[in-house]
């Protein structure tokens, strides 16, 4: 028995055995021999016909080894996943999270203020609104330098301490559009549970001008406690105490991003000063939430508010427009077209944007968490492959890492490239004297040579010597989508983070696996705690583990012991 279609409630075939699925298989055959060349002279037009729009953004998908009749047959295969139906059942805040039951509304969080989208009788999107007006009084008070520390001082200095989403989202963001925050504050972002994180993010701080942000939805989170609770000690040790100092420290340099007031008013947190959301957000789909109030105090609400009216017009787009000129929905189809019926295993994500060089660590966590996975909705194990790995750096840094293998390896690596008409709205100064224009060159160059390569007779008409003929050539058919904007502004980011959350979410369709949740997150966190407690007791091993984690952890225990 298959899962039960979201809209009907029928159980569905696997869709590696529908003949929809067949169909692909095999047109991939047929297209085999058929290069990028071919299909560009075959096509005089096909660089802008094979092309889309949405909002800022363009995608220019004519670079991979597809015809119209692959679309065709890929949008066959959405209908048949039930693509639509998914789709309407989200917004309508069905709960997708099959396995914890939940709904699944990141769209809710940036729900133009007057839209009404509920769960059970809520109407979540005035209560979304709510969070957002007082994470901007907040954000406000911080920018005017009216958030007093408890010596009195202004603070200057936000910490985010979180992990995962509640780390890669504010600090990728931060980093995308550092041009338009406050530069007389200083942003740091503390995840790593190593205390060298922590120490080298604080060390040239001062406590007294210091706000954490402490982000946990359960506040339990060990990662996230063990920073925050050696935040509070480093604030405390040097300010308890101190002539004039007030007495609630920790209220004056802590807020929190939760949904446990409990927790963290135990923690001293001020509970009026906890911002929450919701468990139908999940935490790769949580920077437009109070997860983003460090981004919010860094670009101001306005700024902000125009990051999620981006997000907004990519979320209308991809509710309403029909697959055939659907960026989320093209990107997904091309990527199950790669990994399904091309044999590609990974996916390179490629911005020419230095603002941008967090965002494939971001979309890592947001493709690889959500589509990782073996067992389909209802816990069969899948036929098929699901989601590839995702991995990348900024260009044109990776053209003198690892393009060689893009070019020239025996690994199939589709990429999307990113780049920018202008560098940054506003921010002329930011464009010096011809810089940007090459990395642009770079970006076409390099998705014209993946497509196009240099064949031998080409090469050896160019006068190489016959022996080094073979290892100048390049044979082409490496897939590339290119996708462009005027500049890099917080609304054309919500809208590259609103492509890939429903890219992902149509991949996870048509492989029909849950890609809300995130079970393999959970069992390596069981074992360390476990492990902790015989590290740091004194008992002696065994401890019952494998012979390699015996002696590992034996290992450590004497290293730690100084012999």
């Amino acid at each position: 028995m298959g899962p039960p279609d979201a809209a009907s409630g029928e159980v569905a075939v696997p869709i590696d055995r529908t003949p929809e699925w067949h169909a692909l298989a095999d047109h991939a055959r047929e297209l085999a021999a058929i290069s990028l060349r071919q299909l560009f002279a075959d096509d005089p037009a096909r660089g802008t016909t094979m092309s889309a729009t949405a909002g800022d953004l363009l995608l220019d998908y004519s670079k991979n080894r597809v015809t119209p009749r692959t679309l065709e047959l890929l949008g066959a295969l959405a209908t048949r996943a039930g693509l639509r139906a998914r789709i309407d059942a989200m917004f309508a805040g069905e709960p997708l999270n099959v396995t914890e039951g939940r709904p699944v509304l990141h769209v809710a969080l940036r729900a133009p203020r007057g839209a009404v989208l509920r769960v059970g009788r809520t109407d979540v999107v005035a209560e979304v609104h709510d969070v957002l007006g007082r994470m901007g009084a907040l954000a406000a008070a911080v920018r005017e330098r009216r958030w007093l520390g408890a010596t009195g001082r202004p603070v200057v200095n936000v910490v985010n301490v979180g992990i995962g989403g509640s780390d890669l989202g504010p600090a990728m963001a931060y980093e995308a559009l550092r041009p338009f925050s406050d530069r007389g504050l200083r942003f740091r972002f503390v995840s790593n549970v190593d205390g060298a994180d922590f120490a080298e993010a604080t060390r040239d701080l001062d406590p007294a001008e210091t706000l954490f942000v402490v982000s946990s939805k359960t506040f339990t989170t060990v990662e996230t406690l063990t920073n925050a609770r050696t935040a509070r000690d480093w604030v405390l040790a040097a300010l308890a105490g101190e002539a004039g100092v007030a007495d609630d420290v920790v209220a004056r340099h802590f807020v929190a991003v939760s949904t446990n007031a409990v927790e963290v008013a135990a923690f001293g947190i001020d509970p009026a000063n906890m911002f929450e959301f919701w468990d139908w957000v999940g935490g790769r789909y949580s920077l437009p939430s109070a997860i983003g109030l460090s981004l919010m105090i860094a670009i101001g609400p306005a700024s902000f508010g125009d990051l999620l009216a981006g997000f907004a017009t990519i979320d209308e787009h991809f509710r309403a427009t029909p697959f055939s000129a659907n960026l989320p929905v093209l990107l997904g189809l091309l990527g199950v077209w790669h990994r399904n019926f091309l044999g590609a295993r990974t996916t390179a994500v490629l911005p020419y944007s230095q603002h941008l060089w967090r965002l494939p660590a971001y979309l890592q966590q947001l493709d690889m968490e959500s589509n990782g996975k073996s067992v389909d909705r209802v816990g069969r194990r899948v036929g098929y492959d699901t989601g590839p790995v995702v991995w990348g750096q900024p260009g044109t840094n990776g053209q003198h890492a690892f393009f060689q293998l893009l070019h020239q390896g025996t690994e199939l690596v589709p990429a999307d490239f990113i780049g920018f008409a202008r560098p940054v709205e506003g921010f002329e100064e930011l464009e010096l004297a011809g810089h940007h224009d090459l990395l642009m060159a770079n970006l076409f160059a390099q998705t014209e040579a993946l497509a196009f390569g240099r064949l031998p007779d080409e090469v050896a008409a160019a006068g190489v010597a016959p022996e080094l003929v073979p290892h100048r050539s390049f044979e082409g058919n490496r897939p590339s989508n290119t996708i462009v904007a005027p500049a890099l502004t917080p609304g054309v980011l919500g809208q590259l983070v609103a492509l890939y959350e429903h890219k992902v979410f149509t991949q996870g369709a048509v492989w029909d696996v849950s890609s809300f949740d995130q079970w393999g997150v959970e069992l390596g966190k069981v074992a360390a705690s476990r492990i902790l407690g015989e590290l740091e007791g004194i008992a002696e091993g065994p401890y019952g583990h494998d012979s390699s984690t015996e002696a590992l952890l034996a290992w450590y225990r004497r290293a730690r012991r100084g012999h």
